[in-house]
């Protein structure tokens, strides 16, 4: 991830009225020629500023780069893609990077949890990518969502010591760490048994409602489509 330039300062968040995404005409290409694969076809989607979507669709559908193009992950081959009052267009490598830490929460499929930083370090760790810092509000936001996600007792920990849903809980603290104005959320009860999905659908419903903050979750569960304030499929990178 690239360091924002020392001139970089962090975009101011967007109004309430201001959707929390909105994405024009947005195509992702992959390859040239005859290896040349359409991932996003001309995607038009808007997202309010708190508002859940859930999104469906078959394997290979576009679900995944589209959670990519839109948290500015990927730049997006054509098309306008703008979370709140910025367009991720006009932004350089540098500005793209701090305000994607500072804007945007992940919550991968994997976790991705750093393996050697205990679940505190790991909320943490956030502030200091692009050079941001861990100061005393820092670390007292890390333990107050420690406490909400039932973590509190388990902040020493490393991810090799925690459960499956634990983990899960620390990569929804870690997205929810620099307060966001848009979560995407990919395949979140994929490695949880019904049980433990279930939990971290309730737990993640609750966490971004409280907040007022904006969502995409993508997913092959059923049962989280119950969650969403709309469902939305993708189908061969178009939505339907």
């Amino acid at each position: 991830m690239s360091s924002p330039t020392a001139s970089a300062a962090p975009a101011e968040p967007a109004s309430v009225d201001t959707p929390a995404l909105t994405m024009a005409g947005v195509s992702k290409i992959y390859g040239r020629d005859e290896q040349q694969v359409t991932a996003l076809d001309e995607v038009d989607l808007t997202v309010a500023s708190d508002e859940m979507v859930v999104l469906i669709g078959p394997s290979g559908s576009g679900k995944t780069t589209l959670l990519t193009v839109a948290g500015a992950l990927l730049r997006a081959t054509s098309g306008t893609v703008r979370v709140g009052d910025v367009d991720l267009g006009d932004l350089g490598d540098g500005k793209l990077s701090a305000f994607r830490r500072d804007r945007i929460g992940f919550v991968f499929q994997s976790v991705n949890l750093v393996p050697f930083l205990t679940a505190r370090e790991n909320l943490l760790a956030v502030r200091q990518f692009g050079g941001g810092r861990i100061d005393r509000a820092a670390r007292e936001r890390a333990d107050q969502l420690l406490d909400e996600l039932g973590l509190a007792d388990r902040s020493k920990n490393l991810p090799s010591q925690l459960s499956g849903g634990q983990k899960q809980r620390v990569a929804i603290g870690r997205a929810l760490m620099n307060d966001p104005d848009l979560v995407l959320i990919d395949e979140p009860t994929s490695a949880l048994d019904s049980k433990l999905g279930q939990q971290v659908m309730e737990l993640l419903h609750r966490e971004i409602k409280q907040r007022g903050v904006a969502a995409i979750v993508v997913t092959h569960d059923e049962r989280v489509i119950d969650f969403g304030d709309r469902t939305v499929e993708i189908v061969d990178g178009a939505l339907q």
